[in-house]
């Protein structure tokens, strides 16, 4: 499990494939991988990948890390589109008395959401983004959603999908800032709108069935 807030950007060093696996390879300051374990889960862009291999670079002081992404996660996130000396944003799960500044993240990938418009102005950005049509009623108005591994309030929804109004610090930490139209960008909605929405779903078709 995850908080949603993003600790570093990770620079992805190789992404090889082997037959439908990637071999990801990120470099990261060595601060954030302290006592990290084989086998541990961190959030890359909100998925939650297991490391498989941990090597320090005193040479450039910095640590790589290594993952193992199978096919349906690259077809249901943006990890398949990264290329070398992309960035991604980087969380380590949750421990015990860890400060919960965002929401309960679970790094399951629901879908991704494709940039269609972005507004700059002093010190704010505003990014819209279009949502597959099947997990649009799960995003409210000033409701969580997880985007790319960031826990953001949702500013607006529209018709197609929704915006997000991002403060400097969101900009500075995050990748999401870095975003271009057309842009694809990894989202989870928040369990419980998505656990309350499917429970009174179900019981109202039950309902209209008897």
């Amino acid at each position: 499990m995850f908080t949603g807030i993003v600790q570093t950007q990770a620079t992805v060093i190789s992404n090889n494939y082997q037959h439908s696996v990637m071999r990801l390879v990120l470099a990261v300051v060595p601060q954030y991988i302290a006592k990290l374990e084989l086998g541990a889960s961190i959030a890359i862009n909100g998925c939650c990948l297991t490391v498989v291999k941990v090597q320090h670079t005193t040479e450039q002081a910095l640590a790589e890390v290594y993952f193992d992404v199978i096919d349906e996660t690259l077809q249901l996130t943006n990890l398949g589109k990264l290329t070398p000396s992309s960035t991604v944003n980087f969380e380590r799960s949750m421990t015990f008395g860890t400060e919960l500044g965002g929401h309960i993240v679970s790094g399951h990938i629901h879908c991704v959401a494709q940039v269609k418009n972005i507004i700059h102005t002093d010190g704010n950005c505003k990014i819209q983004l279009s949502l597959p049509t099947k997990w649009q009623k799960y995003v409210l108005y000033k409701g969580f959603v997880s985007v790319n591994g960031a826990s953001l309030t949702v500013g607006e929804v529209d018709e197609s999908g929704f915006w997000l109004h991002l403060i400097p610090e969101t900009l500075a930490i995050t990748n999401i800032g870095q975003a271009s139209l057309g842009d694809e960008l990894n989202i989870e909605v928040d369990q419980q709108t998505y656990t309350i929405i499917n429970t009174v779903e179900n019981y109202l078709r039950q309902q209209s069935s008897q």
